[in-house]
């Protein structure tokens, strides 16, 4: 008996050690799911061809337990993001960390837009087109700023307006700058004196996205939203980062440092600020004609947005900055202290003092009404050679916003507003015409209107908006500008069409929004009173999504635009090579295009391309010009490739442009050397991106790797900037080719490396 019980407990043994055996060792898989550096609530977590799958928690994290050894392919998913798939092998025991970096779908399908309508809407229901491009896509090539980060944009293009000083302004659909409106959370922040300073000194950590409208939005935005707006949507106080740091330098000396961080002064009480400081000081004149390459700079801006927790939720956040910047172009042996508005060295100098206040409160009423605000003042100390420019402007702004849903099928928005803008100089535009007795004439323009808008569902599939806005313009009188938007999607929202027809208003100020009627030699003529412009667009948009077999996306996004100007007025720098003259056209200006996007996500690769064909005219007493420094085609690319197991991306960026008319000093008795048209040109840049942790990557490149430049374009002996040996023409005879800075169409920088450093502490 006890012999056969020693044998069944030795099998016994025996068939447990087997089971034992037999059974692979179990460990854990911990890992978070986020994008951009935001954690992706509620993800989804499978293992395919399995029944294990599990949803991350609020914060993005995920956790496997008791997963046997072995190799598993893990995907992780959300609405309104690229699935990722990764491989791994799980030891034996233990615990393994995997982490998840999602994509936005590139169809933006839930993305949220304010621009076209001023509400918060999906993209997708949107009835006016908006572009929206998050912090991320111009990571892939880093600036020192968002007005030349733009430049990825298709359709849009930074233009540089002096190649001296380096100053410029914003082009939408070859519409020049001051048909550009910029704002900042919505608000209409930056003035007349100077759009490119709304595009500086906002760290890159606090923006969630910047949204582009193509077409005039007037009726939303009144003057300046002729061309469209680019509107910068800053971060809620609870999305940003705990600390971020962003710096980066380059082979030329810049210095581009970016900080920001978040505190909260009690529970119903946050905010954060971030500082922005960028420097470049060395004098390069690569060219020889002894004239700085590039523009010297001393920039520094201070940004803090607030967020106060109001009962049942009610909105109210209140956001400064503060822009100060010392820019310096010109002659290599120019001294601040010695040469600053003489005239024996040129130099062109500019002092910027600028401050920002704005902000949205909702009142506390049964019915949302909002108050939106904003106030700023912006003043230049500027010489141009010998030329003082001083300048001072004040706009303050309000309105109050009624959003009301009516019967299930209108979307009613209706506003007030009220615009003030005080403007100062020392220029023919704020003197008096009494020669005897001149006085200065600072102007008070007083812009109030009245707005109202209605989105109305016509079935699931299409919606209609109608849209009107009043102004009474206290100079020019009264205004009005309508528009209508169409949409219609199919059932499965892989096709949508959009058809736009709106009209626009716009109110110049030669001196501030053209800097040839500042520097250089030429005479400033204006030729009679200027009205202002009116103007008519329609569009017709096209978006296909398509999912192929292997899990790629592509987003066709394709428009046809058509915009017809009365009043336009157009410097005209051929009459006299010696004099601008302007004045309203008595014709027309058209612009007129088409323009084609086409992005595609394929697991770790990612392109986004774009083409804009266009054409950009006048005709004044049956003859046809072609607006100067204006291109007939450009094209754009961002090429993105992910190593995930080497933690490495890789992206190669640039754009294309087609040779622009430029303004050439040529008359009958004599021909100016430089040529009249510019050529093709290509900027190309390189980055390659390693994460050394969640909070931590490195980045480095180089930028503009075909060493282009205008200035190598230029016939022998001749000068890009004209007769640089006398700038204030003491020795230049009649017949000879003067100093002229208004000749540029292209950045004057070429290959240079970078390197730089990206922390967000979450």
């Amino acid at each position: 008996m006890i012999r056969s019980l020693r044998i069944i407990f030795l099998l016994a043994c025996i068939v447990l050690g087997f089971t034992l055996s037999s059974v692979k060792a179990q460990s854990t898989l911990v890992g978070l799911v986020s994008c951009e550096g935001e954690p992706v609530s509620y993800a989804t977590i499978t293992i395919p061809n399995s029944r294990i799958g599990i949803a991350a928690d609020d914060e993005g994290k995920f956790k496997f337990e008791n997963l046997p050894a072995g190799q598993y392919k893990v995907v992780a998913s959300s609405i309104g993001f690229i699935s990722i798939t990764k491989e791994v092998t799980m030891p034996s025991s233990g615990k393994l960390v995997l982490n998840f970096s999602l994509e936005k779908n590139v169809a933006h399908i839930h993305e949220v837009v304010v621009s076209g309508t001023m509400k918060e809407v999906s993209k997708l229901e949107s009835a006016v087109p908006v572009e929206v491009y998050s912090p991320k896509f111009f990571n892939a090539n880093p600036t020192p700023s968002v007005c030349e980060a733009i430049q990825l944009v298709n359709g849009v293009r930074p233009q540089i307006n002096c190649s001296v000083c380096n100053t410029g302004d914003i082009h939408i659909n070859g519409l020049e700058g001051p048909y550009t409106m910029v704002l900042i959370d919505g608000m209409p922040i930056v003035s007349g004196l100077s759009t490119v300073y709304g595009l500086n000194g906002i760290p890159t950590s606090l923006i969630e996205r910047i949204e582009v409208v193509k077409g005039p939005a007037s009726t939303l935005y009144g003057s300046e939203a002729v061309g469209g707006l680019i509107n910068i949507i800053t971060k809620k106080t609870t999305n940003a980062p705990i600390f971020s740091a962003d710096i980066f330098g380059t082979g030329w000396g810049e210095v581009n440092i970016d900080l920001a961080t978040k505190f909260s002064v009690n529970k119903n009480i946050e905010s954060f600020i971030g500082v922005n400081q960028f420097t470049f000081d060395q004098r390069i004149d690569n060219d020889g004609d002894n004239f700085t390459d590039m523009a010297l700079q001393d920039r520094i801006s201070v940004f803090n947005k607030w967020n106060f927790i109001r009962k049942y939720n009610r909105f109210f956040t209140l956001a400064a900055r503060y822009v100060n910047e010392n820019r310096f172009g010109g002659d290599m042996d120019w001294d601040e202290d010695l040469h600053r508005g003489g005239d024996e060295v040129y130099g062109e100098s500019i002092y910027t003092d600028r401050w920002e206040v704005f902000g949205t409160y909702q009142l506390p009423f049964k019915e949302l009404v909002m108050f939106q605000f904003s106030a700023n003042g912006h003043h230049q100390n500027s010489v141009y050679g010998d030329t003082e420019f001083i300048a001072n402007q004040r706009v303050g702004f309000g309105q109050l916003v009624w959003d009301k849903q009516l019967l299930d099928k209108h979307s009613l928005l209706a506003g007030l507003t009220m615009r003030y803008n005080y403007y100062d100089d020392n220029t023919p535009a704020t003197a008096s015409t009494d020669t005897i007795n001149p006085s200065n004439l600072p102007t008070h323009t007083y812009l109030p209107g009245i707005f109202v808008q209605d989105e109305i569902t016509l079935n699931d599939n299409s919606k209609i908006l109608l849209g009107i806005r009043y102004d009474h313009n206290s100079l020019h009188g009264d205004i009005f500008t309508p528009r209508v938007n169409y949409k219609w999607s199919s059932m499965n929202n892989l096709n949508t069409i959009r058809v736009s027809l709106g009209t626009g208003y716009r109110v110049a100020n030669i001196f501030t929004e053209d800097h040839a009627a500042l520097n250089g030699t030429r005479e400033v003529i204006i030729a009679s009173e200027l009205n202002p412009e009116r103007s008519i667009n329609g569009n017709l948009n096209y978006v296909r999504n398509i999912y192929t077999r292997n899990n790629a996306l592509l987003n066709i996004d394709a428009s046809v635009f058509y915009t017809h100007f009365d009043n336009k007025i157009i410097p005209d720098y051929d009459t006299n090579p010696n004099q601008i003259i302007y004045d309203n056209i008595d014709g027309k200006g058209i612009s007129q295009g088409i323009s084609i996007n086409l992005d595609v996500i394929n697991g770790a690769f990612k392109l986004r391309t774009g083409a804009t064909l266009m054409s950009v005219f006048t005709v004044e007493d049956y003859l046809r010009e072609r607006q100067e420094l204006t291109e007939k085609f450009s094209g754009t690319w961002s090429i993105g490739y992910r190593y995930e197991k080497a933690k490495l991306e890789v992206n190669y960026t640039g754009n294309i442009y087609s040779p622009m008319e430029l303004p050439t000093m040529s008359d009958g008795d004599f021909i100016d050397p430089r040529p009249a048209q510019s050529p093709w040109y290509s900027i190309q840049n390189v980055q390659v991106t390693k994460n050394l942790s969640n909070s931590l990557e490195c980045f480095g490149g180089v930028k503009n790797i075909l060493d282009w430049t205008p200035w190598k374009n230029m016939p022998d002996g001749v000068f890009y900037l004209g007769n640089t040996l006398d700038p204030f023409e003491q020795n230049t005879l009649d017949g000879q080719l003067v100093f002229d800075p208004t000749y540029v169409y292209a950045p004057n920088q070429g290959i240079r490396g970078f390197l730089g450093i990206r922390y967000n502490m979450r």
